[in-house]
């Protein structure tokens, strides 16, 4: 349809003029008020100060992980089963009961240690979460691109993440913090194994796979449970890098991964991924070498296969970054009628510390922000806080009446429709690790699968990161490798017996002779004389 030029004779504007945020246009956008045209300036410029004062709070604290991503709009299609079973035996979640049901739903992809505008070739995890914003409220889907993770303990996770992140005091990654965290940590070996093979750099968001990474569970109608672990399987197949060809990516584009999203949205080449779930019985399980619950492991598909639940299709880009894909707040806590947590220690240090972390960032009313808010009603007793633009109220409610219960025309809670999951809790409250760590086991499965390529890009990204590290950190690495595989690790020690030594660990994970860069920039840039 087209716009409507026309102009009201009362204001003389059109559709398109400009305004500040009053409503009052704008009659000069290039120059302040001033004496003369030198000035001195005016304070009573009221459309600079209005202007430059939002320029000055245009941005918010960007996250303190995951602060450089990319994102969409989509939506989710549900196969009605879970392989060839009636899905309502699992769980009775309305967005999955109903074959060829579409529910919308947003994505945002991301890396984690660096900030926004960091490359998208370094070798780091690769976020993948998910906003689903079904019938009964938004779920979310929050996990990475790997299946597994660094640590099994909320508890250690600030740690970890300060040890990833560059030195506080140069301001520089430095693989030696990451090894050191890393050696005094066993239960990351499994996570470095793949960091450091090409799986640590996505080719770009399309091609790379998604987990949920921690175990969460299903309930059905009767109120009975299940442990799921959730994965998503991108139909574009899956790409990885090696880091040669990442660095070479990165000297001409920091931003491919992004651009490839957009571009293939954009010309109609809509992503797609299928979303698989593994289930297994509710318990301890110790026929198991592993704990079911430790985020380390991966369950083996053997025991415990893929099951497709349904698909989801990427069609539509955002119309603008900061608003959506900068704004959209995700949590672990985020869950509807028929999903529910584990006891994953992770899982539940995530729950409280992601939606804690939104309220910090973008403000308490964040869920009042479209990208954020559901698309169904919402009527809640909550009120005030800042950047609060409405009432989250009742069609029928008393609005004098802000609490719950009330005789009064308030609020009132919904009824239960299944049976409430009412899981037995027993124990003694301590501060202990789970008992069935077997920290390197899977790291030594995971290196035998590698193909040949894979093994050897692996070995030499860890000998030359390792190599400047610690000769105790070296040790302590040696010593995961042989206890996880006997060729892995006999060929990082005679890797690192014969590596040269010396150098820097001051560089991006991988990196080859990032330390060299400063005296290059030296020796092969050109002498200027001064104007």
């Amino acid at each position: 349809m087209a716009k409507d030029h026309s102009k009201n004779e009362t204001n003389r504007e059109t559709e398109d003029t400009l305004t500040n945020r009053q409503g009052h246009p704008i009659t000069n956008n290039q120059n302040i008020r001033t004496v003369g045209n030198r000035g001195p300036a005016t304070l009573e410029n009221y459309d600079f100060i209005e202007k430059i004062s939002h320029f000055d709070r245009e941005r918010i604290p960007e996250r303190v992980v995951h602060a450089r991503g990319a994102g969409a709009h989509g939506y989710f299609e549900a196969y009605g089963a879970v392989g060839d079973e009636d899905i309502a035996k699992y769980t009775r979640a309305k967005i999955f009961q109903e074959k060829g049901k579409k529910t919308p739903l947003f994505v945002r992809f991301s890396s984690v240690i660096h900030g926004g505008h960091s490359p998208e070739t370094l070798r780091d995890p690769r976020g993948f979460a998910v906003k689903f914003y079904t019938e009964d409220g938004n779920w979310d889907l929050v996990g990475n691109n790997l299946k597994i993770f660094f640590i099994r303990d909320a508890m250690k996770f600030p740690d970890m993440i300060h040890a990833f992140k560059p030195d506080p005091v140069t301001n520089i990654q430095d693989a030696e913090r990451f090894f050191d965290f890393c050696a005094s940590s066993p239960e990351s070996f499994h996570m470095v194994t793949f960091i450091y093979s090409p799986w640590g750099i996505p080719a770009n968001y399309r091609m790379m796979q998604g987990s949920g990474v921690n175990t969460y569970k299903w309930v059905n109608k009767e109120g009975e449970a299940v442990l799921i672990k959730y994965h998503w399987e991108p139909k574009q197949g899956i790409r990885n890098l090696t880091q040669a060809e990442a660095e070479e990516i990165q000297a001409k584009n920091f931003n491919h991964a992004t651009q490839d999203l957009y571009d293939a949205i954009e010309k109609g080449d809509f992503p797609e991924w299928e979303l698989n779930v593994q289930i297994m019985s509710d318990g301890d399980h110790p026929e198991l070498d592993f704990d079911p619950l430790d985020d380390t492991k991966l369950w083996p598909n053997d025991q415990f296969p893929w099951m497709p639940v349904g698909k989801m299709v990427l069609n539509r880009n955002p119309q603008d970054y900061f608003t959506e894909v900068e704004q959209v707040a995700f949590g672990t806590g985020v869950l509807v009628d028929g999903l529910d947590f584990s006891d994953d220690k992770m899982l539940q240090g995530r729950t409280f510390s992601y939606s804690d972390t939104q309220r910090h960032r973008v403000g308490a009313n964040y869920l009042q922000l479209p990208i954020n808010s559901p698309k169904k009603r919402v009527a809640t007793n909550q009120t005030g806080g800042q950047m609060a633009y409405r009432l989250d109220r009742g069609p029928f409610q008393n609005p004098h009446i802000n609490y719950e219960p009330s005789i009064l025309d308030g609020l009132h809670e919904a009824e239960q429709t299944g049976k409430e999951y009412t899981p037995m809790i027993k124990g003694n409250l301590v501060r202990e690790s789970i008992d069935r760590q077997n920290n390197t086991k899977q790291a030594g499965e995971t290196y035998r699968n590698f193909e040949q390529w894979e093994k050897t890009e692996l070995l030499s990204n860890l000998i030359n990161d390792l190599s400047k590290c610690d000769q105790r950190i070296q040790d302590k690495m040696i010593s995961l490798a042989e206890e996880a595989d006997e060729e892995y690790g006999r060929l990082l020690r005679e890797g690192l017996k014969n590596a040269p030594k010396g150098g820097s660990s001051q560089h991006p994970l991988g990196d080859v002779d990032g330390e060299k860069a400063p005296q290059q920039a030296v020796e092969n840039s050109h002498e200027s004389d001064p104007y």
